[in-house]
């Protein structure tokens, strides 16, 4: 290879097994196509689990195994993808996650009963767990650091839009086609991702030289064990009760006791499944900690506008779909203009400006009512979704910009793995927060329903005069305390919806002040601008 050539490939980050210069948009191509097929797969389930019980025979609560099944798996292997792709070459283990992640896609559309869908679910989040961190690993390796921002913006188009699109297309298949099919879609696109990643991904010099000398066991274990019972107790405490049921306390326990256990472990041997240590770079750990919060601000919304959607306006799944589909326009505009700016604008601006829109779209959608239109959400939708797209490009580059290339892959996991968690406790969080704040204002409120109120007495004269007009006048006296009562609980719902959108709000506030720890990255030569 002559020197051009050489210094092409090293550019790129290809001077693995392939013997010519790989431009790196077709590496872009290669490795954003099955982390999208994974992504999507995330949530366009969701929307789906009443038709799987149906059809399966199960209830609705049985059916939502379906979903934490794989969301645990996903979780155990995507901090440990690193480890995997240094023992097993890094472009073998791609392979290999997105050929299993394929079959076990097939097999869920194939399964006959719930046990079998669940189990094809776990091997399905297994080999889909690597695939974001690996993806984005590689694009920060094959871009020079100048275009680091442009890589971002793509990979963020594949990452940040498929959750926001896995509803309505979830949706729209299920009501007009099958279920099944939201999983067979995966074969055609899984094969020809492999054929892409085998034709222009290869292994960097360092990923073949850096095989682990030993297995660590006990730390796959204690990660396995402290994933497992912490993504069960967050997706099954609000159903359980919480702390009142004894099965969580345990698995609580167990969750703390393993979790204190995976630190030791792993800050003490050669050779750990997570190396920990990365967190010693103070660009990486503030910026873990950002990427968390985003998780809980960006999955807390796709969760309380479809309940609100449909538990208190009447609407359907895929009705609700639509009316998020502005996020996901509000991030395809903004994702290449964040990437453009990010060479022209100081990160830390960006991520701050994003924050900001973010918060104001949380406000907006506090200001909601029980008369709202669909229309109403498109504005706040596309400002969020824009905001999103101007704080997730900068931060990515950013937390990963003081790291060497060989920390790349480790970091990515452990990277993602925290944007999981955030999502997990978000929608953990403000789930229970709606079911606990609908009591709390329905007890607030029912002080006032007493004939001494003079807001109340005449509420219910007007209720029963027009009650009268449908039926006798007797039947009216009987039945307007009942509607009354409906709409003190429409109203009490409705109240802890807008409280939860404003906690969204301030935690975006309160989190700008982290975005001022970090260090300044020059997107020019990847060190920091003091």
């Amino acid at each position: 290879m002559n020197s051009s050539a050489h210094n092409n490939a090293r550019e790129t980050g290809t001077t693995g097994t392939l013997a010519f210069p790989v431009n790196p948009w077709l590496i872009a191509v290669a490795v954003i196509v099955p982390t999208f097929m994974e992504v999507l797969d995330t949530t366009i389930v969701s929307v789906s689990l009443p038709n799987i019980a149906g059809n399966l025979s199960a209830s609705t609560s049985e059916a939502t195994w379906a979903q934490t099944s794989y969301l645990i798996s996903n979780a155990i292997v995507l901090p440990a993808s690193a480890w995997f792709s240094s023992f097993f070459g890094r472009k073998r283990f791609f392979l290999a996650c997105t050929a299993i992640f394929t079959f076990a896609s097939v097999l869920c559309g194939m399964a006959p009963a719930l046990g079998v869908l669940i189990v094809a679910r776990i091997l399905q989040g297994a080999g889909g767990g690597a695939l974001q961190p690996l993806s984005q690993a590689i694009l920060l390796e094959s871009f020079p650091p100048a275009r680091h921002g442009q890589a971002l913006a793509v990979w963020g188009l594949g990452v940040v839009v498929a959750p926001v699109l896995g509803p309505v297309l979830g949706g729209w298949i299920t009501d007009n086609y099958s279920w099944r099919l939201l999983f067979y879609m995966n074969l055609p696109v899984g094969l020809l991702a492999l054929m892409l990643i085998q034709r222009f991904v290869s292994d960097p010099h360092y990923v073949q030289a850096s095989k682990p000398r030993r297995i660590d066991v006990a730390g796959f274990v204690l990660l396995a064990l402290w994933l497992a019972t912490l993504q069960t107790v967050l997706d099954k405490g609000q159903d359980a009760d919480w702390f009142s049921a004894t099965w969580i306390c345990w698995f609580t326990g167990i969750s703390i006791v393993s979790f204190v256990a995976l630190l030791i472990w792993e800050l003490r041997i050669p050779d750990p499944i997570m190396d920990l240590r990365v967190f010693a770079n103070r660009n990486f750990a503030v910026g873990t900690l950002l990427f968390t919060v985003m998780g809980v601000i960006f999955y807390s919304p796709q969760t309380l506008l479809p309940l609100f959607l449909q538990n208190l306006m009447g609407y359907n799944a895929l009705q609700s779909g639509f009316a998020q589909a502005p996020r996901g326009i509000g991030i395809f505009i903004g994702m290449p203009i964040a990437g453009m700016l990010a060479t022209r604008i100081e990160s830390r601006r960006l991520i701050a400006g994003g924050m900001v829109l973010i918060a104001w779209a949380a406000w907006m959608m506090s200001n909601i009512d029980l008369e709202v239109a669909k229309s109403s959400f498109i504005l706040s939708n596309v400002i969020q979704g824009f905001g999103l797209s101007l704080t997730f490009v900068p931060l990515a580059a950013t937390a990963m910009g003081l790291l060497r290339k060989e920390q790349m892959g480790n970091a990515a996991g452990l990277f993602n793995l925290m944007r999981n968690l955030g999502a997990s406790v978000g929608i953990s969080l403000v789930t229970t927060m709606v079911a606990r704040g609908a009591q709390a204002h329905q007890a607030i409120l029912v002080a006032h329903v007493t004939p001494l109120d003079s807001t109340f007495r005449s509420e219910l004269d007007t209720t029963q005069s027009a009650l009268a007009q449908q039926v006798t006048a007797a039947q009216g006296q009987i039945m307007a305390p009942g509607v009354i009562y409906k709409s003190l609980l429409q109203q009490s719902n409705l109240l802890a919806y807008v409280d939860d959108f404003r906690w969204l709000t301030l935690m975006c506030f309160v989190s700008i002040l982290l975005v001022f720890c970090l260090k300044q990255v020059s997107a020019q030569e990847g060190v920091s601008v003091h």
